[in-house]
């Protein structure tokens, strides 16, 4: 999952919500000064990712993929996922979808302090250029994909993987329609961690 369906599905708080996020930045971190909050935030990260990384769906999703692309497929299908849920928000939830993502782009500045830099980083981006916004555009998931493959580090042709987004558009969809509701259900149960622990 990317960041704006773990924050949809994070408990409702905005510590947990960023932590939510700060599960894709824990390298190196110290959990010693962090509220217990965003532990439960990051915990429901990771809980979430290995519930996706193993569905049936998501991995009928990636073998639509082709050979020389299917080692980027998960990456791709985190930020598709962020389309669809955008594009069909209504299914899901009541709450007004730009008011929400205005909440966590409220939420994610006033908790920088909480951020490893990378973090920090990433966020000021995503909010100054609103990542989410963007993310209803098909194109732009292009774009932000393409930029993705341009900086890793090993010789690879996943540029231009939209493409086969786009030929594959109504079956990643549908696969999408039946796995979400799914993986809500699944995030609504996800147990608090007890104090002490950490992930």
């Amino acid at each position: 999952m990317n960041h704006l369906a773990h924050t949809f599905l994070a408990p409702d708080s905005a510590e947990a919500r960023v932590g939510s996020i700060l599960g894709d930045f824990t390298r190196g971190l110290d959990w010693s000064g962090l509220p217990s909050p965003v532990v439960v935030g990051i915990r429901h990260h990771l809980a979430v990712d290995v519930f996706t990384d193993r569905h049936p769906r998501v991995l009928a999703s990636k073998r639509l993929f082709s050979e020389q692309r299917r080692r980027f497929a998960g990456v791709a299908l985190d930020v598709l996922y962020d389309h669809f849920l955008l594009r069909h928000w209504h299914r899901f939830t009541t709450r007004n979808r730009a008011a929400f993502i205005q909440t966590v782009y409220q939420e994610l500045r006033t908790h920088q302090p909480l951020m490893p830099d990378a973090m920090v980083t990433a966020t000021r981006h995503m909010v100054e250029h609103d990542w989410f916004g963007a993310y209803q555009n098909l194109d732009n998931i292009g774009y932000a994909l393409d930029r993705v493959a341009g900086r890793i580090r090993y010789a690879n042709r996943f540029t231009g993987i939209i493409d086969e987004i786009r030929d594959h558009e109504e079956e990643l969809e549908a696969h999408f329609l039946a796995f979400f509701p799914e993986l809500a259900a699944f995030a609504r149960q996800i147990p608090e961690p007890v104090p002490s622990e950490q992930p």
